[in-house]
């Protein structure tokens, strides 16, 4: 990845984190459409369109409910700006208007290196059930 092609957000405070729950680095590569991230060493690349349908803000999990399905997003989406929300988690601003969605360090590990056999990723995009 180039500098051209990627943003760097600033570093994290962790003091109230333990040094594994956040990422080391954190990278917005606009070209590629993704967000870079790395723990411990491991690198985690996840596209905007998966990070948008995996959104669980009220509106979005509401929206996957009534439909029964993957939240309709379109696959050029772009993830436009990301903020730190304290040292737990980030805010991702979206090219479709969405910037709801709060993306704890821990969500974002587990959509990053969740097993692809486990049916979390599959948990992601469709939302949880209450019933």
């Amino acid at each position: 990845m180039s500098c051209d092609d990627a943003t760097a957000v600033a570093p994290l405070d962790a003091n109230d984190v333990p040094p594994s729950a956040w990422p080391s680095a954190i990278s917005l590569n606009e070209k590629a459409r993704t967000l870079e991230l790395v723990w411990d060493d491991r690198h985690a690349v996840l596209s905007h369109s998966v990070l948008r349908r995996s959104c669980r803000c009220s509106v979005c999990e509401s929206t996957r409910r009534k439909l029964d399905q993957v939240l309709p997003v379109a696959d050029d989406v772009a993830l436009l700006k990301i903020e730190p929300v304290g040292s737990t988690a980030l805010q991702l601003f979206f090219s479709d208007g969405h910037e709801r969605g709060i993306y704890p360090w821990t969500y974002l590990k587990q959509m990053a290196f969740a097993p692809a056999t486990s049916g979390f990723r599959d948990f992601l995009t469709k939302g949880w059930r209450d019933e």
